[in-house]
């Protein structure tokens, strides 16, 4: 490493004494990556993969830095391998830079919008405005040209994509297929056995409930505050049932142009049909699901109602189809969602309870270089605490530590006491998030609706 600029040797020196430290090394890249060194990063990071090949953000700042240096094609290899991984928000946002390069610009804003959702931080406008410019004039050139020949000799999933992409610049995400299920999900007894017969054993059992006349499919809505892992919830739903998975945000379905939305709507469904057994899952559905009443153009009232009629099956069957959706306001949502065959279950997710924090915890800090950890105590002084929050609370301890190594040169591994000290100063995320649904629980439950955030805060009817 004698390449290394002055100001970066004490983070290197600290390295070469404990060079299995994922996140120092991957600091230290990145560092190396700001000051032009890509072809050093490269190489740290390299190294880095021979000792934890399995590292996930070595593999990603590896493919940064190759990027950087021009290697395209190793750059996407790895990228095409993260990104059919949950979680990596970085792969496709860096899959979107590379495939931008190819003039695969279709492609590219679906990754970008995939990696948006998954870590809003990554919002590049400048890289969004000239994607979607492209889709737009490239969906306008072929209109003109027809492009399209009917007697393309193309499978229906390619087709329906191909289709999808031309007719409103959208093609569905790539299917999931989860290799979490319900083991790496912290707690949640009472939620996953709900999720359980509504899901689960009507997959497993299809012809014992089609006896009793129950199809297999119908909708279940998740809410509670955010950061409790509802969308991780999903997603382990999906792998419990051996199910394809498909993960909507906001983005991938509102369309500024008139009846695209409904068009997109129509269109995903359809590929998830296609795909059943699938889960398809809509994040922050409040915004797609919105009260008609709340609403004043009448756009916002067609995506409503397509959204109903794909829900009640009215043209296809949706047997099969698996429909999550999770939401931080429900009290926003159009009551026509709650009717039996759509949401008719709506599951409370609250915030982890102390067993479940300490498996968080433990989650949070694999990896990482470990002294003494009493983790029941991190968790019993992390009560009304988020997932989210957690993983703020050893972010934090992690950047404490980082900084003592810069500064003495010898890195020290994390403590009871980094956690909370850390857990001190992350305030938590709930509180806010509860006394609105107080408010909800106190004045508007007449249908009982919200009783399970009633049982939780101890309010009696």
């Amino acid at each position: 490493m004698d390449a290394i600029p002055a100001h970066l040797r004490p983070l290197a020196d600290a390295l070469e004494f404990s060079p299995d430290n994922i996140p120092l090394r991957r600091h230290l890249a990145d560092q190396l990556l700001a000051s032009g060194l890509a072809e050093e990063a490269a190489r740290l990071l390299s190294d880095g993969l021979r000792l934890a090949p399995a590292s996930d953000a070595l593999q990603l700042g590896l493919a940064t830095a190759l990027e950087r240096l021009g290697q395209r094609d190793r750059a996407k290899a790895i990228c095409a391998d993260l990104v059919r991984r949950p979680g990596q928000g970085g792969a496709h946002v860096l899959m979107a830079r590379l495939l931008e390069k190819d003039g695969a610009f279709g492609d590219a804003l679906q990754h970008y919008r995939r990696g948006v959702e998954l870590e809003p931080s990554l919002i590049d406008p400048s890289l969004a405005g000239r994607l979607e410019n492209q889709v737009i004039s490239e969906r306008a050139r072929n209109v003109e040209s027809d492009e399209v020949d009917e007697n393309d000799d193309l499978d229906e999933t390619d087709d329906l994509r191909v289709r999808a992409t031309m007719a409103t610049g959208f093609a569905p995400p790539p299917l999931e297929r989860p290799s979490i299920d319900f083991r790496s999900v912290g707690g949640m007894d009472g939620v996953k056995e709900e999720i359980r017969m509504k899901v689960i054993h009507p997959l497993q059992n299809a012809e014992l409930f089609k006896a009793y006349g129950k199809s297999v499919g119908g909708g279940i809505l998740l809410y509670g505050p955010p950061g409790c892992g509802k969308t991780h919830l999903a997603r382990a739903t999906a792998g419990e049932a051996k199910a394809t998975f498909i993960a909507l945000g906001l983005h991938d379905v509102l369309d500024m142009w008139l009846g695209q939305s409904e068009r997109r709507l129509h269109d995903v469904f359809a590929y998830a049909r296609r795909n059943a057994p699938c889960v398809l899952f809509f994040d922050e559905v409040d915004a797609l699901a919105a009260s008609r009443n709340d609403l004043r153009q009448s756009g916002g009232r067609n995506v409503v109602n397509q959204f109903l009629n794909e829900l009640d099956g009215v043209t296809h069957s949706n047997d099969g189809v698996l429909v999550l959706a999770a939401t931080n306001a429900p009290w926003h949502l159009d009551g026509a969602f709650r009717r039996p065959g759509r949401f008719d279950r709506i599951i409370f997710v609250p915030p982890p309870d102390e067993a479940a924090r300490a498996a968080i915890l433990s989650i949070l800090l694999k990896g990482k270089p470990l002294g003494d950890i009493d983790l029941a105590s991190v968790a019993k002084k992390t009560d009304e605490r988020s997932g989210a929050d957690l993983r703020a609370v050893v972010d934090r301890a992690v950047e404490a530590k980082l900084r003592e190594a810069m500064k003495s040169g010898v890195p020290q591994p994390l403590v009871t006491k980094d956690l909370l000290t850390a857990a001190k100063e992350t305030p938590t995320t709930v509180r806010e998030w509860f006394a609105t649904a107080r408010n909800y629980v106190l004045h508007a439950n007449e249908s009982g609706a919200y009783d399970d955030v009633a049982r939780y805060l101890g309010i009696r009817r």
